[in-house]
């Protein structure tokens, strides 16, 4: 594979799909051009709050905030043309979770889907976990393409025959049918969680996962509904001593013993199983020392990580607070390695940002599969992506003028102040109801996806 270094800073991501979501569940190709009525049109329901590639990268899963899951496939012929290009059709679409409401404690509960993990494929079907705030299910996506007939004790509709009408045997055939995609839930996994779930992770052995809400991580096994082991409680004796909550956690992608997982004050903890079953002791403890000439009102909010991701070798781990995203090699505890400013240019605007909440946005990020580059979101719909190598970044935009196929996408630069340049937009003019939260990175080839309200845009690099 061409390297990344050579592509991808070269104006050299361009733009293969945008999909539509709607509310009826339907999505329509977008390749030439979106109108711009169909953005009046977005319901809350309609906005995609996950982005997830399986671990080939062949299918690609989002939730959005109505509870539906939609699952693409990779075109086989895009994935198999010289050069390969990274063109993905609806696979399957599926109603996950319903709104819920726990009469209890007299709470609604969203149909949200917060999170969508795979696990890796054992057989010809397909499985992933999704989650809202409070319940967790396991879905089995698998494909029919033949069906039974002459059936001997009910009719071809499933009826069921008389007895008395069977006069003679038969032998049931198999015949061929249209390719049908069938997604059925095999585990719902609930009753665990007093807080709302933000993360779920499949252990490397693929047998067990964690489960994370704002006080607790369980730790699940895939064939016990019934039961979790709790193995993180911060929770205090006394509640108004609550000092921090748990924003974000992941299981270490090769050692299944080991797990991170990331706190509203700028911390992030590294547990090792092995050596006690509850972890609420860490095994090491990440934190960088504030800078005091950056001290502020906002600095224990935008200090807050909203996620943290260990790279596919498993030796770094990237966090991603308001302001940047940190690189941290899991052998120096004291001080990131690399640290990227995404949108250092909004440090003026806090005060604002603070008024209209967007200062509690929850950025992802995520790795390249050679954990050469860091993508991550910002406002305006714009993402930015970061060579580790050169140190080089860009930003680029989610768009929906440029919707046209193998459309180059041009870096955007933001003007703080005096005279702005032709190509520049002014920090004073960005959109702040438009933002990349989610976004994620093909395994193994330079494919990403990003979420911009209810569009998922594809880019991939230039061929």
């Amino acid at each position: 594979m061409i390297s990344l270094l050579a592509l991808l800073f070269a104006d050299t991501l361009l733009l293969l799909s945008a999909f539509q979501f709607k509310g009826n569940g339907d999505i329509q190709w977008c390749f030439s051009q979106v109108k711009g009525t169909l953005e009046d049109d977005v319901t809350e329901a309609d906005i995609i709050s996950c982005v997830e590639f399986n671990h080939d990268g062949d299918l690609l899963a989002t939730g959005d905030k109505g509870g539906r899951v939609v699952i693409f496939q990779r075109d086989p012929i895009s994935k198999n043309s010289i050069p390969r290009r990274g063109e993905y059709n609806v696979y399957s679409t599926f109603q996950s979770h319903e709104p819920e409401f726990d009469y209890l404690k007299s709470l609604e509960i969203e149909e949200k889907i917060n999170k969508i993990r795979w696990l890796k494929r054992k057989n010809p079907a397909h499985f992933l976990l999704s989650t809202n705030d409070k319940t967790i299910k396991l879905w089995k996506v698998s494909e029919r393409d033949k069906r039974v007939e002459g059936y001997n004790t009910k009719e071809e509709n499933g009826t069921i025959r008389d007895p008395a009408c069977i006069t003679a045997l038969r032998v049931p055939t198999i015949k061929p049918m249209e390719l049908m995609v069938e997604a059925s839930p095999r585990r719902i996994f609930a009753n665990a969680h007093t807080y709302h779930i933000n993360s779920i992770s499949v252990n490397s052995d693929q047998e067990t996962y964690l489960s994370a809400d704002d006080l607790r991580i369980n730790l699940w096994h895939l064939e016990i509904t019934d039961q979790s082991f709790n193995i993180v409680d911060i929770k205090p004796t006394n509640m108004e001593e609550l000092t921090e909550v748990i924003t974000a956690a992941e299981f270490h992608p090769a050692e299944c013993n080991v797990l991170v997982y990331s706190s509203s004050k700028g911390t992030i903890r590294l547990c090792d199983m092995r050596s006690a079953a509850l972890c609420d002791q860490h095994s090491k403890l990440f934190e960088e020392p504030e800078d005091p000439t950056n001290r502020s009102f906002f600095s224990e909010i935008i200090s807050s990580i909203s996620d943290v991701k260990l790279s596919n070798s498993g030796r770094y781990m990237i966090s991603r607070d308001y302001l940047s995203v940190k690189v941290w090699d899991l052998q120096m505890e004291t001080k990131p390695i690399e640290c990227y400013p995404v949108h250092e240019y909004l440090r003026s605007k806090l005060c604002s940002l603070y008024e209209n909440d967007c200062i509690f946005d929850k950025f992802e990020c995520c790795w390249s599969g050679n954990d050469s580059a860091i993508m991550t979101g910002s406002y305006n719909n714009f993402f930015r992506v970061f060579d580790r190598t050169t140190k080089r970044d860009l930003t680029l935009e989610a768009a929906r003028d440029i919707a046209k196929p193998k459309t180059l996408l041009k870096p955007r630069k933001v003007c703080t102040g005096g005279k702005r340049k032709k190509d520049e937009i002014s920090v004073d003019c960005l959109d702040f109801n438009k933002k990349i939260l989610h976004t994620a990175w093909h395994p193994s080839e330079n494919v990403v996806a990003v979420a911009a309200t209810n569009n998922l845009f594809l880019f991939q690099d230039k061929l």
